[in-house]
């Protein structure tokens, strides 16, 4: 063999070898060496109006901003929107919801969720064929489909001091479901700092803490699944409040999502 066929030959051993190095380092220390590609997708103009009226993107840094953007475009080419009753589903709503999506996971290198192929919409709350109770939103982790009341979801955007969003709410139950079911690096973390809050609840002063205060809403102890996506409604819309009361749980959250305090709405 030639000698710079062993040249190669080397190289590739050293470049898995450095993989599963780094791969070990990221999931302990939890970060990420890169999130991101360094090559960009863009909006049509249509698409990239709506973007610019998303208040995230607003305030994010313009090096940021060219991550988002391709993120969102990425997403859209990703899924498949669709009206639940045959009418058309405008490019304001592919946008908004796709950058509910990809703020909820900007910190994550994989950021598409692999578990979701269908958005499909709703013009109202919709009477669920699971359980026939009205919801909101539903994910169907089997058929890879997420329902949306675009009433409910618009509105959720729109007030922004309720703690009530239901895009947030239904891409934490995606992110979670996939958590349980993905050894992906931002699974894994997720599922890893779930655990810990969970644990975390268990603790008496903390449960007093909780009982006290009534910070969180009811809602958010129906189970697991709901307590981690009103924690994600209450990071994005009272954060400072959110972190003074709960550090610890507050500290967990952003490390499962890797979210940086710079992309934090003020």
């Amino acid at each position: 063999m030639a000698p710079y066929a062993f040249a190669v030959v080397g190289f590739g051993f050293l470049s898995i070898f450095a993989h599963i190095i780094l791969r070990g380092i990221q999931r302990k220390r939890d970060f990420l060496w890169y999130r991101q590609a360094l090559s960009y997708r863009r909006l049509p103009l249509s698409r990239k109006r709506v973007l610019e009226t998303y208040p995230f993107y607003e305030q994010l840094p313009l090096k940021n901003k060219k991550q988002f953007e391709h993120r969102v475009a990425a997403f859209i080419a990703d899924k498949d929107f669709r009206n639940r009753y045959q009418g058309t589903v405008t490019d304001h709503q592919v946008v908004l919801i796709s950058c509910v999506a990809c703020q909820l996971s900007f910190g994550r290198r994989n950021y598409l969720y692999p578990m979701l192929n269908t958005v499909l919409l709703f013009p109202e709350a919709f009477m669920s064929p699971t359980n026939q109770v009205l919801h909101k939103g539903e994910f169907n982790p089997l058929a890879k489909v997420l329902a949306i009341s675009w009433y409910d979801f618009k509105e959720g955007m729109d007030i922004t001091n309720d703690n009530l969003h239901l895009g947030i709410h239904e891409f934490t139950h995606v992110m979670h479901f996939e958590s349980d079911r993905s050894n992906d690096i931002d699974a894994v973390r997720f599922k890893k700092y779930t655990n810990k809050i969970l644990r975390e609840l268990m603790k008496p002063d903390v449960r007093s803490k909780l009982d006290q205060t009534q910070f969180f809403r009811d809602y958010a102890f129906t189970n697991q699944y709901e307590f981690m996506a009103v924690l994600s409604e209450y990071f994005f819309e009272s954060n400072a409040d959110f972190k003074s009361t709960f550090p610890l749980i507050y500290g967990h959250l952003t490390k499962a999502l890797l979210f940086k305090e710079e992309w934090i709405m003020k």
